[in-house]
């Protein structure tokens, strides 16, 4: 068989619900409960959610995908003025082609155990990021390429900062409403751009955009644009994968690592990946670029299994853990 005609592994059209958040607004509303707890049900049975009506400025949406594109397209020297630190915690600034790759390790890894993994997967993920926070944050500061370079990135990289900050409080106050003590109080952007690649060598598993991972926050809000690609783990069916379409309007949330060790497994998070869309037959898979807002418990926090979620019937599945320690852990294995 060549590898031209080595078939795609099957991706059927995914039950991700939809969740219309209109008439959510603050979580006072009439409707506030009824959309939390299908919010909720979304959350525990599929770990994935569509959410439409969510209130993010469109206009915004739209110019911050512009800005991604045009800071990729720069000279890779151009880009290099703010590359990420060799520490993986310090998750800023930008990462080439090839610096990371996902790596599906529990917090607690050995060092050697991560470089032992590395060192025997068939590729690093064909992605390159950009990764923007708080600003003035003490522990880990910005690294942005200078305003002459591109200006008006910062500037766009604010505003777009506060608006995914202003949907992640909405998001999570319908959470909230059944786990009332959560309180993400860390976030960060990323910008994504996934390189046009050969067909075939995706299809082939030569070459990938990003493997099969979790993530490892509280939970994560995406856009993408129109390429397709992302791929989702069934719950019931281990290792059958459906496709993530993209859906005009809307905006995909899942539960992340983190989450799910502070609900003691109420939520779990889901197995996801970047493919080849199964139905795309050009020789050539175009670029891909998507926008992800991670948000995470206080970095200075010790979390525990939140209150109500276990008990003499479901006792703790997790002990206590530093956040930073344990998000830093994750980072540090992936860089």
């Amino acid at each position: 068989m060549s590898i031209d005609t080595i078939p795609e592994p099957a991706a059927t059209e995914i039950p991700i619900p939809v969740i219309d958040f209109a008439g959510f607004d603050d979580g006072e509303g009439p409707k506030a409960k009824e959309i939390a707890d299908a919010f909720l049900a979304a959350c525990r049975d599929a770990g994935f959610a569509y959410i439409v009506n969510h209130g993010f400025d469109e206009d915004l949406r739209k110019e911050m995908f512009g800005w991604s594109k045009k800071f990729f397209d720069l000279p890779k020297e151009v880009k290099m003025k703010a590359p990420h630190p060799v520490e993986g915690w310090w998750h800023r600034g930008y990462s080439a082609v090839g610096r990371s790759i996902a790596v599906q390790k529990s917090h607690n890894a050995t060092r050697d155990e991560v470089e032992a993994f590395k060192k025997t997967a068939k590729h690093l993920d064909c992605k390159e990021s950009f990764e923007y926070g708080k600003e003035d944050h003490p522990r880990t500061p910005n690294l942005i390429i200078p305003d002459e370079d591109l200006p008006g990135f910062r500037d766009a990289l604010q505003r777009y900062f506060a608006e995914g900050r202003k949907l992640q409080l909405r998001v999570m106050k319908a959470l909230a409403l059944a786990l009332p003590d959560i309180e993400p109080n860390f976030f960060e952007i990323r910008l994504l751009h996934y390189p046009p690649l050969a067909t075939a060598e995706l299809r082939s598993g030569e070459k990938g955009r990003i493997g099969e991972h979790t993530d490892f926050g509280s939970g994560t809000l995406l856009f993408q644009d129109d390429t397709g690609g992302l791929e989702v783990e069934d719950r019931n069916t281990p290792r059958l994968f459906h496709q993530a379409r993209p859906m005009k309007g809307a905006v995909i949330f899942n539960i992340g690592d983190f989450l799910q060790r502070w609900s003691n497994d109420t939520l779990k998070s889901t197995l996801h990946r970047v493919r080849c869309p199964p139905d795309f037959t050009g020789d050539i898979t175009p670029a891909r670029y998507s926008i992800p807002y991670f948000f995470k418990a206080d970095a200075d926090r010790v979390i525990d299994c939140l209150p109500g979620t276990f008990g003499p019937d479901k006792p703790k599945k997790y002990e206590p853990v530093s956040v930073f320690s344990y998000i830093a852990a994750r980072l540090n294995a992936a860089y």
